[in-house]
């Protein structure tokens, strides 16, 4: 047997913050996504406008998780005014794109209200953990 470690130290705290930043981002998900999904269906709301009060509760919660758990450990907590404006940069991004992909699917393609789900959950989340890894919480 070999004692070298599959993973190095640095590799497996990457691998820790891509696994806490998935649970947390799967919350922050179900509260954007549960908050569309309602105001849409219950309420008659218009898709993008449903979809940016979903982004504001995902985006809360995903600024508290996120900034306490996902990346604990990772770079310095000093500067707390320019992590909230980077957070709100790159949470603004998300919100971008994933408008897009509502208004692309919903509203251009006339597919179901579900359709963006794939794309909300797996393109755009990969994009923000970078910029939230690399930028806001470096």
């Amino acid at each position: 047997m070999s004692d070298i470690p599959i993973l190095s130290r640095e590799r497996m705290a990457l691998l820790g913050q891509l696994v806490r930043y998935g649970v947390t981002g799967a919350l922050a998900s179900v509260v954007n996504i549960g908050i569309y999904h309602a105001l849409v269906q219950l309420a008659g709301m218009h898709p993008n406008l449903a979809w940016t009060f979903g982004f504001v509760g995902a985006a809360a919660t995903g600024y508290v998780i996120h900034g306490k758990w996902s990346f604990r450990g990772h770079g310095s907590r000093d500067r707390q005014t320019v992590r909230i404006l980077r957070f709100a940069i790159v949470s603004l991004i998300s919100f971008a794109l994933n408008s897009l992909w509502v208004w692309l699917l919903v509203q251009h393609m006339d597919l179901p209200i579900w359709a963006p789900y794939p794309l909300v959950l797996c393109v755009t989340p990969l994009l923000v953990f970078w910029l939230n890894r690399q930028w806001v919480f470096e």
